[in-house]
């Protein structure tokens, strides 16, 4: 079996084409998985928070700023000359309620909560000024029909709340490269949607230096020609394009029990269905596995993606075993969960043997 002494690093093999990257969690930055944090010293030139630099985390209470994962994650990253992603500044969700409430809990006037913005986003942003390379400053604003997210940050300040967060973050660190990141864009008017806000932002004088493609897929869906025509349409906005929460989920779709609480929940038979690989990844599936992520790397080296980032380092770190049901177990990621590489490693990594 091979180990990681005996494979190429990610990072080396895609070197002349883009930098590769994974989302870390709390646990691998205090010390409780070694063997996933030698796996990303080993594999990744850039890394990304996976929760610890959301507003309810990082600002859980409106005179409390909790920075020390943050800062753990940031030392990694100098220690290994890596490239931090700051994961996010302004986004609808993670955000505590009372972010957008005065002291008596009613809905704060459109300036304050700009000031609220403002302060949120230069705090920050200048903790880390200099030591971490880009933002995403916005996340998910789009619906999938298109339209704007009635989130609150647009209902109390309007849609120049996006205009209005790249100018903070501009002003608080200039040499901060500054991203939006969006989901589903594969969906026709989704992806229209996001390229008439970057065009929005880019009329009010907003630089907006590359747009972020999360990459939450599955074996057959998106197809290959929506996926296509997503790259193609994205293209035409001329900036930076990256992949940055990239996983392929290998279970059947589950969006219609995101209230369930647990697959034990289920009678035993859809249970199997919903789970049928409690007990590892039968050779056939790994195969198709691997098929896909060598079909969505070809895309990625095609369409010239500046940077791939994987949603965790290895399968037991995956959001996918507990969203919309918890209990499955899911193996979205090339690393099992022994951080051992599994077929789909073997396969990208050919693909510039």
């Amino acid at each position: 079996m091979e180990t990681q002494n005996t494979i190429p690093a990610l990072k080396n093999v895609f070197r002349n084409d883009f930098v590769i990257g994974a989302a870390l969690s709390i646990d691998q930055l205090t010390g409780k998985e070694p063997d996933s944090i030698a796996l990303v010293e080993k594999h990744f030139n850039t890394i990304t928070p996976e929760n610890i630099m959301k507003w309810e985390v990082i600002h859980p209470e409106p005179d409390k700023y909790n920075f020390e994962p943050a800062d753990l994650l940031v030392s990694l990253a100098q220690k290994n000359n890596m490239q931090v992603v700051g994961h996010n500044l302004v986004w609808h969700n993670q955000t505590p309620k009372w972010v957008f409430e005065d002291n008596n809990g009613k809905p704060l006037s459109r300036n304050a909560l700009l000031d609220r913005m403002k302060e949120h986003i230069f705090t920050v942003m200048g903790r880390y000024k200099g030591k971490i390379f880009a933002w995403d400053v916005v996340n998910e604003a789009i619906i999938p029909d298109g339209q704007y997210r009635r989130s609150k940050w647009f209902d109390i300040i309007g849609q120049d709340y996006l205009v209005k967060a790249y100018e903070f973050a501009r002003e608080a660190d200039p040499s901060a490269e500054l991203y939006y990141n969006e989901y589903n864009m594969w969906k026709v008017p989704q992806c229209v949607g996001v390229i008439s806000l970057i065009r929005y932002l880019q009329s009010n004088g907003v630089k907006v230096d590359g747009l972020g493609i999360q990459g939450h897929w599955a074996l057959d869906v998106p197809t290959h020609e929506q996926l296509e025509t997503q790259f193609k349409s994205l293209s035409t906005l001329g900036i930076k394009l990256m992949i940055t929460e990239l996983d392929v989920c290998v279970l059947p779709f589950a969006d219609d029990y995101h209230n369930l609480r647990d697959l034990s929940s289920l009678p035993p038979e859809e249970q199997k269905r919903m789970s049928p690989y409690p007990d590892g990844m039968p050779e056939v599936v790994q195969k198709r596995l691997a098929d896909r992520y060598v079909e969505l790397f070809s895309m990625f080296l095609k369409y010239n993606m500046r940077r791939v980032t994987f949603w965790g380092v290895q399968d037991g770190q995956s959001w996918r075993s507990y969203m919309p049901i918890r209990g499955r177990k899911d193996y979205p990621l090339l690393f099992d969960r022994q951080c051992r590489p599994k077929t789909a490693f073997d396969a990208v990594v050919k693909l510039r043997q």
